[in-house]
């Protein structure tokens, strides 16, 4: 199974800037849940901390599309190092503001300005494989490996970030993430000779049109199954804590997340008869229906089990999305199109989290996954009028106008 995944990471300088990307993308699963153990440690309010979280992934959601511009017209090496600098200062003052218990909205401000100069690393590592492999059946691969390495990023980093901040200090999970997010972007900014050309038109010199029959009802689908990400998310971490066992939070999302990894590696490896657009709505609906059990869940081993099975439907859903995108999108506009998916995420993880953070508040974590519920079953909903696009012809489009 893993000969497919050996041939595309034999191409030279893949193993590389695939490894420098997976370091660079830990913060994306550290962060909110970073704010989320500070900011309930100093104020004892998940309201509150998933307010602050929000903050951070609305400003995110808000300036990914113009980053994934941004770096089709000036190149990677050019913009990734600037924005990830700008990360580090915001959340390191974030931090700061927070444990000094600054009066005003300083923590939320410095939370927006970290949340708005995250660089898309994601979306520019799949623009990175797509410039470098030409074989349909080996970008599936490339994108299937990405996606088992965005998992182990989610194995990970709550781990990570839970155990720094509960056994140590709560605002050293936030330090680690702000370092593997600025070294692992440097690194993966350095490698210039795999770095799709910046700038670049379609034949007649023209900027190539979005097709946004297609980007935005997958944008949509993201948007609805981000807020079930992010509720579940933070509903976890008042799970555990109901029980007296705050730190196995970590533990308990990254059995979601290895979940996803194992179905993320099959799907890498298997020839497909299915279109990612069939593999998109069987793997939504399978999302929803993962969340149904979880508020009926007592018990942290069973809730550990539901929430592994439940992964395996994230990431062949993920990856028929980015599939479909890759398949539509002219590209000279590959990042920004990415970067519009990975907005639909963001934003909706933003409100799952501060909704499921106001119903834990008021009526226990049991019912606050009734939100990731709803949210999945939106998402399977919206999935239903996706299609797979026409195979693109990388010809000279009509002008935008």
């Amino acid at each position: 199974m893993l000969d497919s995944y050996r041939r595309v990471l034999a191409r030279p300088g893949a193993l590389a800037f695939s490894s420098a990307a997976l370091v660079a993308r830990l913060p994306i699963s550290m962060v909110g849940l970073g704010i989320v153990l500070l900011v309930e440690a100093r104020t004892g309010s998940y309201g509150l901390a998933g307010t602050v979280s929000a903050v951070f992934v609305l400003a995110e959601a808000a300036f990914a599309v113009l980053h994934g511009r941004w770096v089709d017209h000036y190149g990677q090496a050019r913009v990734l190092p600037l924005a990830i600098s700008v990360f580090g200062a915001g959340l390191a003052l974030m931090m700061m503001a927070v444990e000094q218990d600054l009066s005003g909205p300083w923590t939320y401000v410095f939370a927006a300005v970290a949340g708005a100069a995250l660089p898309q690393v994601g979306a520019s590592v799949r623009t990175r494989w797509s410039h470098l492999l030409d074989d349909g059946s080996e970008k599936q691969t490339a994108f299937a490996l990405e996606a088992v390495l965005d998992e182990v990023v989610f194995v990970v980093g709550p781990v990570l970030v839970t155990l720094l901040a509960t056994s140590w200090h709560p605002v050293a999970g936030l330090t680690a993430a702000l370092v593997t997010g600025v070294v692992g972007t440097f690194a993966f900014a350095a490698q210039r000779r795999t770095e799709p050309p910046a700038g670049r038109t379609a034949p007649s010199g023209a900027r190539a049109p979005m097709p946004w029959r297609l980007v935005l009802p997958l944008a949509l689908v993201c948007l609805t199954l981000g807020a079930l990400f992010g509720a579940a998310e933070v509903t976890t971490v008042a799970f555990a804590e109901e029980r007296g066992e705050r730190w196995v939070a970590g533990w308990l999302l990254a059995a979601w997340s290895l979940g996803s990894l194992v179905a993320g590696l099959v799907t890498g490896a298997v020839a497909w008869r299915s279109g990612p657009d069939a593999r998109l709505r069987w793997g939504s609906a399978a999302m929803a229906l993962a969340m149904a059990p979880l508020m009926f869940v007592s018990s942290i081993p069973l809730m550990a089990v539901v929430l592994l099975v439940g992964g395996l439907a994230i990431a062949p859903t993920m990856i028929g999305a980015m599939t479909m995108v890759e398949q539509g999108v002219h590209p000279s506009r590959l990042t920004e199109g990415m970067a519009i998916l990975h907005t639909g995420i963001v934003a909706g993880v933003a409100p799952g989290a501060s909704i499921a953070g106001f119903v834990v508040d008021h009526s226990g974590a049991s019912a606050a996954y009734a939100v990731a519920l709803g949210g999945g079953i939106l998402g399977a909903l919206g999935a239903q009028v996706a299609r797979q696009p026409a195979p693109r012809a990388d010809r000279d489009p009509a002008p935008v106008r």
